[in-house]
């Protein structure tokens, strides 16, 4: 599964990292042990002296710390680490979209960066100068006008894509494809590949989808490959959960 998303690209030591305490360890007082991440680092193909300049790099940003218990090191995520990870866990591990999901079109009276940037971290995206789309529970600036949106033409659905992703998205979903024919010829999974499996899936999906706003689902076409992707992450995570952190550490006494 680990060859499914070799050539996508992204797959920085230090972003696995964060993206494996995110969703194994994001709990207070949730720790990983030292030979349990080695054993799942190694199984990511990453080399032992990369896994500890990932470390030795997030301990210096404040995302993780680690201390010593008995003769193991434990590592957890930071405060920091823990509200920045529950800050972007709805986009990630949000359910696909409905595609009858409301939307509106919003008209502002000018084009000024102000106006974009207030409209763009409401969620919309704007299609053509002073015109936006975006989710129907957001708030237009005052002085503009919203219209209700109603079933949106091809073009329209295009046009609030991410674009300069479309290729990455393309990429993704192969990888998603390919691993769910991987997995259903695998029998038996234990704690440690699963931890693997989401950590692979939730990495990919995490540097996508963070990059731009969730659209409504009404604004979606059915055969557009992120909304395909977000099918296939929900369903593969939704297989695979969560393994326990006592079972990892069980599994890889064993490994």
């Amino acid at each position: 599964m680990v060859a499914a998303f070799a050539a996508l690209g992204g797959q920085r030591v230090w972003s696995l990292m964060i993206s494996l305490f995110g969703d194994l360890a994001q709990g207070h007082g949730d720790a990983i042990d030292g030979p349990v991440l080695s054993t799942i680092m190694a199984a990511l193909g990453v080399r032992p002296e990369a896994s500890r300049v990932a470390l030795h790099r997030l301990r210096n940003d404040g995302w993780l710390q680690s201390r010593k218990v008995g003769r193991i090191s434990q590592h957890s995520l930071t405060a920091q680490g823990r509200a920045e990870s529950a800050a972007a866990s709805p986009r990630i591990y949000a359910a696909p979209p409905d595609l009858s999901e409301p939307w509106q079109m919003v008209l502002t009276e000018e084009n000024g960066r102000e106006t974009d940037k207030n409209l763009r971290a409401g969620g919309f995206v704007s299609v053509t100068p002073r015109v936006y789309i975006g989710p129907m529970g957001s708030t237009a600036p005052k002085g503009s006008l919203a219209l209700q949106g109603e079933a949106p033409p091809d073009w329209l659905r295009r046009a609030a894509e991410p674009v300069a992703l479309e290729a990455e998205y393309d990429a993704l979903l192969s990888a998603l494809m390919a691993v769910e024919q991987q997995m259903a010829r695998t029998s038996q999974m234990n704690a440690l590949d699963i931890a693997v499996l989401r950590c692979l899936i939730v990495h990919n999906w995490r540097r996508l989808v963070l990059k731009h706003p969730a659209l409504p689902g009404g604004l979606m076409r059915r055969d557009w490959a992120g909304y395909q992707c977000h099918l296939r992450v929900d369903g593969l995570l939704r297989r695979y959960p969560r393994p326990a952190l006592q079972d990892l550490a069980a599994a890889s006494a064993v490994a």
